[in-house]
């Protein structure tokens, strides 16, 4: 890993024609990898599908009672028991929303902490 020397971010290699650049990608800071001193550890970048990485939970895999649960009432029919689970929906820096789904109707409901 090699640093800008203008401005201290991280190089990233760029093709141009047949050879690799080193280029600064905040300033545009451009060092040649035809020096003797640059010997490249990386031998190719993997980039990921965004559908390797989103996982959808469908209607069967919703049916296992894996959830933890909690006695609150639901609001549509006064069931006591439901499944929740806690989601970071605002800033980082702000505390999480708890949603919870009746074990009885599947009502989903939100509570904001």
């Amino acid at each position: 890993m090699e640093f800008c020397p203008e401005c201290g971010s991280i190089f990233e290699p760029k093709k141009s024609g047949t050879a690799v650049m080193l280029v600064c990608s905040k300033c545009g800071y451009k060092k040649s990898t035809a020096s003797k001193e640059f010997k490249p550890k990386m031998s190719k970048v993997i980039k990921h599908d965004i559908k390797q990485q989103v996982t959808v939970i469908g209607k069967e895999e919703q049916k296992i009672n894996t959830m933890p649960t909690l006695k609150v009432e639901c609001p549509k029919c006064g069931n006591n028991l439901v499944y929740f689970w806690q989601v970071q929906t605002r800033g980082g820096d702000e505390s999480s929303t708890q949603f919870f789904r009746c074990t009885k109707c599947s009502y989903t409901f939100r509570e904001y902490t």
